[in-house]
């Protein structure tokens, strides 16, 4: 569940306007394929072996009927903890943090993906790798929930797994493409073509409205804005198209 020192800042708060600059050439960097994918206890790291990848889903027109009634929760549990609205080339948001603090499933659902590897390197491609370390969860209420860079994978993530608001999926890190700063690249989107969409995975409708209310114990939804985007869109098969940059 959410930790009420979620809104508190118990240290001085992140140089938040510095950290996006810094960050302007790494999350939103564009490029290439997938980052693959995959419940808590002790923490996996990136040593460990990839895990086979699920089979990709089909792209659909609009996320599958879902719950109206989902409890949402803020997706990193600190005390010190910032983020910025906006964010280099996409839609997405990266949520700033000290490594190792608990990274969470915003609401209940299925893991769809995880990526226990950092495939990343700097000489390409990066569109799929730039994650490193990351999870994605289907919502009970059809959205798919996307966190990357992290430094460890809790024990039983694994794709297909059912998960609860406030469980901890793994650690807030600097794997992938992050410049090695600590933080949860944060996204939004629905689901399309699983392993094989990370131009929408990554983010396609700003996460800042959304943070702002569960941080504060809100529970704004993001499906309606999510729906929409899809209804207009589709699910593009290539980065770039309708996508943001990259």
């Amino acid at each position: 569940m959410r930790s009420p020192s979620i809104g508190r800042r118990t240290r001085q708060a992140y140089p938040v306007l510095l950290l996006v600059a810094a960050l302007a050439a790494g999350c939103g960097a564009p490029a290439g394929r997938a980052d693959r994918w995959q419940e808590p206890s002790p923490v996996a790291t990136a040593a460990q072996p990839a895990d086979p990848a699920p089979p990709a889903a089909s792209s659909s027109a609009a996320p599958s009927p879902a719950r109206s009634d989902v409890k949402r929760v803020f997706p990193v549990r600190s005390g010190n903890v910032d983020y910025h609205p906006t964010h280099g080339g996409y839609p997405g948001t990266d949520v700033f943090a000290d490594c190792g603090e608990p990274v969470v499933a915003v609401t209940d659902g299925v893991v769809l993906e995880v990526s226990r590897v950092d495939r990343f390197d700097k000489r390409g491609p990066r569109g799929p790798n730039n994650g490193g370390l990351s999870v994605s969860l289907l919502g009970d209420d059809g959205v798919r929930y996307y966190g990357s860079h992290l430094s460890a994978i809790a024990a039983g993530i694994d794709a297909g797994v059912r998960v609860r608001a406030g469980q901890q999926l793994g650690k807030v890190g600097r794997t992938g493409n992050a410049n090695n700063v600590c933080h949860l690249h944060f996204g939004l989107s629905p689901k399309c073509t699983g392993t094989d969409d990370w131009w929408i995975r990554r983010g396609v409708v700003w996460p800042a409205p959304y943070l702002n209310s569960w941080r504060k114990d809100g529970n704004r939804s993001p499906v309606a804005e999510v729906t929409a985007w899809q209804r207009k869109h589709g699910c593009p098969t290539s980065p770039g198209r309708s996508t943001g940059s990259g």
